[in-house]
């Protein structure tokens, strides 16, 4: 099974721009990004977390646990009329991972996860049994461990990929906000959501290969930044803890 390295860095904003340059000369824009007006392209991304009514999947990354399970489900920008969404599990043991999706409507996410009728609301996206299996393992576990809409968590992500390798990913995670406690059918909505930090962003740098590329090691040596162990979601968690003692 290939899985991907991901390190976390949590950077001071007023570094972005130093980043960007030195970087520049390996990396381009991610395709799917869109020019902000600022020089620099961008998307939204948005994700409701699931977990158990005894936070289990939470507690797990508290507890260091090393192979954790995070279930949620995903969109990007804004709401449109048929606008697709991913119902995703994202595995990690350490710091590899790997990914199981599949793409749903966002007017159906409701309805599926009420009967779990995959082959009604799943798109095939090219592989239709993958997206079955994948779409199954995820209403697998939200069934089997009762899991809820947990945390909502929303950042603008400026990402690009390596000119050289394309498995290669850096990703700027700015702006990141977050709620508890909010149904699906809020997954687009900005009402209440909490900065998870003020004045940083998440640095994120993604490869296949088990040795960091050269020119992003010595970037991460020059600009002395520390891998971090940064999960959005338990972070969001966190800074709503409050609430939560409140709920129970």
């Amino acid at each position: 099974m290939l899985l991907r390295i991901e390190r976390k860095y949590l950077v001071p904003n007023h570094r972005m721009d130093a980043l960007r340059e030195r970087i520049s000369s390996f990396v381009q824009p991610d395709s799917y990004a869109v020019e902000n007006g600022n020089g620099y392209a961008e998307y939204t991304v948005r994700s409701i977390y699931f977990d158990s009514k005894n936070m289990a999947c939470y507690a797990q990354k508290h507890e260091g646990i090393m192979l954790r399970r995070k279930f949620r489900i995903r969109g990007y920008n804004e709401p449109s009329k048929g606008c697709r969404v991913l119902l995703e599990i994202k595995r990690k043991i350490e710091a590899r991972q790997k990914k199981y999706r599949s793409l749903v409507r966002f007017e159906d996410v409701g309805k599926l996860l009420e009967n779990g009728d995959l082959e009604k609301y799943i798109i095939p996206n090219g592989d239709r049994d993958k997206a079955l299996k994948d779409a199954g393992k995820f209403m697998y576990h939200i069934k089997k461990g009762q899991f809820i809409p947990t945390c909502l968590v929303v950042y603008e992500r400026e990402p690009y990929h390596g000119k050289m390798d394309h498995g290669v990913r850096i990703t700027f995670d700015k702006n990141i906000r977050s709620r508890i406690f909010t149904p699906v059918s809020s997954l687009f909505e900005e009402q209440g959501l909490k900065p998870l930090f003020k004045n940083h962003f998440i640095l994120e740098i993604k490869y296949f290969n088990h040795v960091m590329p050269v020119w992003a090691r010595s970037v991460v040596q020059e600009f002395r930044l520390r891998n971090d162990a940064l999960s959005k979601y338990t972070i969001g968690i966190d800074i709503n803890r409050e609430k939560i003692l409140a709920t129970y």
